[in-house]
């Protein structure tokens, strides 16, 4: 079975990984698996930035082929706020409920018909001597005012996706699979998963 690096140790993005490349007979292993004490700092100001980053240190220090993923909310009544910055955005010690606590407050004068946003993911795939690819993926939506759903991670609960009539953490795992920035962005790399994992495994 092919094994696929993803540079992360936040165990949603890993689940969502493993809902979507299952289907190809690819393993999913995590920085928990490979190198628990690998940290890279995301010091990047765009998704593209963090992404490349993360990926082509991990790449270097395991001599093997990667993904990592950089992905947020972007929230247009804030700027784009939270943006690189979602996962950190209610201070050091953020918690995915005190970040939607945060979101909540900030949007509480916010007209429903404002409070559209988005997820934003970018891929970057690395290897040892190889260029760094990149994969783009975004899912449009607006803030609930209330979380609904006990699925998914982050955001999920106050993300409405229109389509779907209801938030991200309402869905299956393969229903989200399905509408996701995340999963926009994988089928961009699975066009060209032969080319990028063919010798692989």
């Amino acid at each position: 079975m092919k094994e696929v690096i993803i540079a992360t140790k936040n165990k949603g993005k890993a689940k969502d990984f493993e809902t979507l490349l299952a289907p190809y007979g690819v393993r999913v292993l995590t920085l928990h698996d490979v190198a628990e004490d690998l940290d890279v700092e995301e010091t990047g100001t765009t998704f593209r930035e963090n992404a490349r980053l993360k990926a082509e240190t991990v790449a270097e220090r395991l001599g093997k082929m990667v993904i990592a993923d950089d992905s947020g909310l972007a929230v247009d009544a804030l700027g784009g706020r939270p943006g690189v910055y979602s996962a950190r955005f209610s201070g050091p010690d953020a918690t995915d409920g005190k970040n939607i606590e945060k979101l909540l407050e900030e949007l509480a004068d916010v007209p429903d018909e404002e409070r559209t946003a988005r997820f934003i993911c970018v891929l970057a795939v690395s290897g040892p001597g190889r260029e760094t690819h990149y994969y783009e993926g975004s899912c449009e939506g607006r803030i609930m005012r209330t979380p609904s759903g006990d699925n998914g991670f982050g955001y999920d609960p106050v993300f409405y996706v229109p389509n779907e009539e209801r938030t991200m953490a309402q869905l299956t795992p393969e229903e989200k699979a399905a509408v996701s920035h995340r999963g926009a962005a994988i089928r961009q790399l699975e066009e060209e998963a032969g080319t990028l994992f063919g010798e692989e495994g």
